[in-house]
């Protein structure tokens, strides 16, 4: 081989063995690379490349199931003992079915936890992670339950009551100046004012103490006019002897020493027997009181200003217990005319009107306490709708505020009634009873001490209130009842 071959072969030689040596560098730098990217994803998330990776030739069933270790224990309702149904977590944490939340509310008419008593917040409602859980770990059992709580209307009637509950939460707090109660409030408002404007414009003319100055004046100090305004205060009838009284001038004295037989002489001539008894018993009421007796509720009020506002609120609050209030303690002045006028006595249609005022003070028969005994236990308030009615001709508008008043308060006692029947707790009734029985006494006892501090204009103001505000609140009450009975606690 000559030295020309020699030297291409030993060049080409060369020439591989480079060609060699750059591509093993290449190769070393490449698994370099490789092994620094694995070392990256090493420190990124260690153990990522340590597990196995999983074999998708086994099928599901054959992997583990992650329900085997859940019991039906920590599911379950803490009152029933039961899956959860529609759970209802309170503020304390503690979870129940909401049918059996619903059910202990309306059996206790509190808010608080059936475990723990801790009172909730606000209404409760339904935890929806919790509730989504059951629906997929017991499925079978939860349509079971809901199908069995859908079937049963007692269930169905309390979680509907325990909703309006809610509802009527909701919207008392978030339309407190909206709605109805923003309306009455407003009118009450209104008619406040109207009521102090009247009230200061009458008492700044004088004219309740014009009308009014037989209340209060002694009869021995009644001029001859005095006397004969007192007797057309007698009826009608009265205005016949009107000018003899006026002619012979008697005054509060000489009224108080007429007699049976003076009224039959000359110059009074009263010779209607009827008459003369009549004149007689209102004169005795006059020696006795040392004034004239009221003849309407203005008089009344003027007479006893106390006694009228006391017994205003009592009839509303109380009506068997204020009638019986005045049966032991005011007998002759108040009940008697009350009960004669209420129940009448059967009577001749001809029967005169000085006829009638005179029956007012006898006893009452026993048809007469018969008939009041069936209304004062069942409608008291009927026996004070009556009573206004028939002062309609003299007090027009307030005997019919009274009569309004006295129809919605029946409407309220009876919804009282009503749901103590319909939530079987009648035998409550008692008890219930008794502790209004001993927070009327209180609260009568503590007007009576401060009745003597209470400025008078404070006193007016409340009795007009109660006189004829009190029918507007009533309606917003009757209301409520009748729309949301099932919401309304005793």
């Amino acid at each position: 081989m000559s030295v020309s071959k020699l030297a291409s072969l030993r060049q080409l030689l060369s020439l591989c063995f480079m060609v060699l040596c750059c591509s093993g560098y290449c190769l070393l730098f490449d698994f370099d690379m490789l092994h620094q990217i694995e070392r990256d994803l090493l420190d990124d998330c260690p153990g990522a490349l340590m597990d196995d990776p999983p074999n998708l030739s086994e099928s599901p069933q054959s992997q583990p199931s992650t329900t085997t270790n859940i019991s039906e224990h920590e599911f379950s309702c803490h009152c029933c003992y039961d899956i959860l149904v529609n759970p209802t977590t309170l503020t304390c944490g503690h979870s129940f079915c909401r049918h059996c939340l619903a059910l202990w509310w309306e059996s206790s008419h509190k808010n608080e936890c059936p475990e723990c008593r801790e009172k909730w917040e606000g209404f409760p409602k339904i935890n929806i992670l919790l509730r989504d859980t059951t629906d997929k770990l017991f499925s079978e059992v939860v349509q079971r339950r809901r199908a069995e709580i859908q079937a049963n209307p007692r269930v169905s009637r309390s979680l509907l009551a325990f909703q309006r509950y809610g509802d009527n939460l909701g919207r008392a707090r978030t339309n407190q100046h909206k709605g109805a109660g923003f309306f009455f409030s407003g009118v009450l408002t209104a008619l406040t004012v109207v009521a102090v404007m009247v009230l200061v414009y009458h008492w700044s003319t004088g004219t309740a103490e014009q009308h009014d100055l037989l209340i209060s004046k002694p009869v021995s100090h009644w001029t001859p006019e005095e006397v004969v305004s007192w007797l057309d205060h007698l009826g009608p009838w009265a205005q016949l002897y009107r000018e003899p009284f006026k002619h012979e001038n008697v005054n509060g004295r000489l009224l108080l020493m007429l007699g049976d037989e003076e009224l039959l002489q000359p110059p009074y001539s009263i010779e209607n027997q009827a008459h003369r008894r009549a004149v007689l018993a209102e004169l005795d009421r006059v020696k006795t009181l040392g004034v004239k007796p009221p003849q309407n509720l203005w008089e009344y009020k003027v007479a006893n200003a106390g006694k009228s506002l006391f017994l205003l609120y009592a009839l509303k609050r109380s009506p068997r217990l204020t009638i019986l209030y005045l049966y032991l303690f005011d007998y002759s002045e108040t009940f008697l005319p009350f009960l004669h006028t209420c129940c009448p006595a059967i009577t001749h249609m001809d029967q005169s009107v000085e006829s009638s005022f005179l029956n007012t003070q006898l006893e009452p028969s026993w048809q007469q306490w018969t008939e009041f005994l069936v209304k004062y236990l069942l409608l008291p308030y009927q026996l004070i709708a009556e009573f206004a009615w028939d002062w309609l001709a003299v007090h027009y508008w307030t005997s019919r505020f009274i009569i309004v008043n006295a129809m919605l308060l029946s409407v309220l006692e009876g919804c009282a009634l009503w749901s103590l029947w319909r939530r079987t707790r009648i035998r409550a009734l008692p008890h219930k009873m008794w502790n209004h029985l001993w927070k009327m006494l209180s609260q009568g006892f503590a007007f009576a001490l401060l009745w003597p501090f209470v400025p008078q204009f404070v006193c007016n103001c409340l009795f007009y209130w109660a006189l004829y505000f009190s029918p507007i609140i009533n309606i917003d009450l009757v209301v409520q009842q009748l729309m949301h009975r099932e919401t309304q606690a005793l």
